[in-house]
């Protein structure tokens, strides 16, 4: 029997996801520039060309990859798309953001290591500036309704706090409590 379009579509997503997924552990495994495409197809288990059916270049596939992860760190600071950072969702930022740290170990590696390699950063750069003033926007809206007396300074210590909590955790997670740590910054912000 024929396959529907809608049975081709899920099988493309799928092979994208796969490609994606499979790039973003040798990216933060072995570097963006060491990582070639044919590194990604043989791990994979697919031809190299079928990677090009997806993304024009390695570049492109890292900034699929990239976007892929602000839209889903977006939908933790605003999961109701309404711009406004309320005490509830800053609970749900929270409790979600150690949870995707401990079980997606590999994003915030790739994350991290991507400040410091230049020409990777310059691939994404302006679309990472716009997504974080946004966040500092909220953020900082969030501590001034709190009476924060610098909201502005508070909101940039606190992504600050967050980036050194995810490079300790991927450093060194099997010493790095977890729990306490969460339970702290839950008393501090929420």
């Amino acid at each position: 029997m024929p396959r529907t379009p809608q049975q081709f579509e899920g099988i493309r997503e799928e092979k994208k996801a796969l490609i994606m997924r499979v790039a973003l552990e040798l990216f933060a495994t072995n570097g963006f520039h060491a990582t070639t495409i044919s590194s990604i197809a043989n791990s994979a288990g697919i031809s190299k060309g079928l990677i090009y059916n997806y993304f024009d270049s390695k570049e492109d596939l890292i900034r699929a990859i990239i976007y892929a992860g602000l839209a889903n760190i977006g939908e933790l600071m605003d999961p109701n798309n309404d711009g406004v950072l309320t005490e509830d969702e800053m609970e749900y930022l929270l409790d979600r953001f150690f949870e995707l740290l401990e079980n997606d170990l590999n994003f915030w590696k790739l994350y991290f290591t991507l400040f410091v390699q230049t020409p990777v950063i310059r691939l994404v750069e302006e679309r990472l500036n716009t997504v974080i003033k946004e966040y500092i926007r909220m953020l900082t809206n969030y501590f001034e309704a709190k009476g924060c007396e610098d909201p502005y300074t508070e909101a940039l210590l606190f992504g600050a706090l967050l980036d050194g909590i995810g490079m300790n955790y991927i450093t060194n997670s099997e010493l790095f409590p977890v729990e306490k740590i969460k339970k702290r910054i839950l008393q501090k912000y929420s």
